[in-house]
């Protein structure tokens, strides 16, 4: 997907969203996400607490990827629906599901267009997915659109501060973001979040976590993400041979800038917002 900076447009640019959406759809279908996105179950279960699901509750998880939330949703008996604009990650979530005998309905849809009826759902939720959907406008009226009354939406977005936040500030002095589109890290503020949320909420909470990325090594992490990880696989294919290397070595500075570990190993947090909003 395409990645930018953690500041908003000086100036105002209509942005061809349909073209930024087709270049995000071919990112996040190249590689294989899921190997990234496995590792990161443990947010979907702490948004799944947050938001105290209970049985028989209907949960619509957008922009789901590979499906971690769903699966959370999922071993706490709520009906669930889990929908992508990518086919390959559904079917990553549905082989996982498959495995843990768990009914979850998984659907191809674009989190700005979805195909449900007004208030369909109890819950909402999205996990650093519907973050990156070009136009969070959009983004945020259709979540809030198929959320009934009372019901609640539930997000996991990293800060612009935070690791992750930082890496696609690092990929956006390399790879130049397309005009007039927001940072996706936007997304991980409060103050954006009351933008979006704040006049159809009757609460929002939001709680800044964290959490660690785990790899063998700084190398082996980049190795992971430039093979399977869509936005930073396209990256380095954007780039020449004398980018490349650059492009390289500033993720590799990041990564020692954040890695706590000290035996070779990388672990390093990456902040996060947790947001539980109450629709009006």
């Amino acid at each position: 997907m395409d990645t930018l900076s953690a500041t908003a447009p000086t100036q105002t640019i209509q942005p061809d969203f349909a073209a930024v959406k087709t270049r995000q759809q071919a990112a996040w279908s190249s590689g294989d996400y899921a190997v990234v996105g496995t590792t990161l179950q443990i947010v979907g279960e702490s948004l799944a607490e947050a938001m105290d699901l209970r049985a028989g509750q209907t949960v619509l998880d957008v922009a789901a990827g590979n499906g971690n939330v769903s699966l959370a949703a999922a071993r706490r008996w709520c009906d669930v629906t889990s929908t992508d604009y990518v086919g390959t990650l559904l079917e990553r979530g549905r082989e996982r599901a498959a495995a843990e005998r768990l009914e979850i309905d998984f659907r191809i849809a674009d989190v700005e267009a979805l195909p449900f009826a007004d208030a369909s759902f109890d819950n909402v939720v999205s996990t650093f997915g519907c973050m990156f959907a070009p136009n969070p406008r959009r983004t945020a009226s259709e979540m809030l659109r198929v959320c009934r009354s009372g019901g609640k939406i539930g997000m996991a977005n990293w800060t612009p501060e935070g690791f992750i936040g930082q890496l696609f500030k690092t990929i956006g002095g390399h790879v130049k973001a397309p005009a007039g589109i927001e940072s996706p890290a936007l997304w991980g503020t409060k103050t954006r979040i009351d933008e979006l949320f704040g006049a159809q909420a009757v609460a929002i909470d939001v709680t800044t976590k964290q959490f660690a990325f785990r790899y063998r090594s700084p190398e082996h992490m980049l190795e992971i993400f430039r093979t399977f990880y869509g936005p930073v696989l396209k990256a380095f294919a954007a780039l020449d041979d004398a980018g490349r290397p650059k492009l390289a070595a500033d993720l590799l500075a990041l990564f020692g800038r954040f890695n706590r570990a000290s035996d070779g190993t990388l672990v390093a947090p990456s902040d996060y917002l947790e947001v539980v909003a109450t629709k009006r």
